[in-house]
C-alpha cells in the first residue's frame, strides 16, 4: 500500500531512487542533489563521501534561504556511511537537526517531513564513477 502521494502541492517529492539516480518530481538527477522542501532543487556538487569538506554542508543553508531548515537529511548513498563530525559542525552550531541514512531512506523520510510541512532538506549522495 502506497502512503505518500506522487506530488503535493508546491512540495518536492522524491519519487523513486535507484543506486546512481533518484527522481525529483519526476526528474532524474544522476548526481549527486540538493531537495529542499519547496523551492529549487539543485546540483550539490559532492562526488564522493572522501571528497565532502564542511563547505558542502554550509551549502544547505543557502538551499533554503531566506528561511533556514530544521533539519538536513543526509542520504549517503546505498548503505549507512557517516561523516566526520567536523564537517557538519556548522550545521549543528546553528541548531540545524542533521540525520544520516542510507539514501533509500533519506528519500522516505524526507517525503513525510516534507509532507508534514517542515522546513527539510534532503542532502543526497550519488557517487560518480571516479569517485
Amino acid at each position: 500500500m502506497k502512503f505518500q502521494p506522487d506530488t503535493l502541492a508546491g512540495v518536492n517529492v522524491l519519487s523513486r531512487h535507484e543506486p546512481q539516480r533518484v527522481w525529483v518530481n519526476g526528474q532524474v538527477w544522476e548526481r549527486s542533489v540538493i531537495v529542499p522542501a519547496r523551492g529549487t532543487v539543485r546540483a550539490w556538487h559532492a562526488d564522493g563521501l572522501q571528497a565532502l569538506t564542511a563547505a558542502h554542508f554550509e551549502e544547505l543553508l543557502t538551499s533554503m534561504a531566506p528561511s533556514r531548515p530544521e533539519v538536513v537529511i543526509f542520504g549517503s548513498g546505498p548503505r549507512l556511511r557517516f561523516v566526520p563530525p567536523a564537517l557538519l559542525r556548522g550545521l549543528i552550531s546553528q541548531r540545524i537537526g542533521v540525520e544520516t541514512m542510507d539514501t533509500g531512506a533519506a528519500c522516505r523520510t524526507y517525503n513525510v517531513l516534507a509532507a508534514e510541512g517542515r522546513a527539510v532538506v534532503a542532502a543526497l549522495l550519488i557517487e560518480t564513477e571516479a569517485a
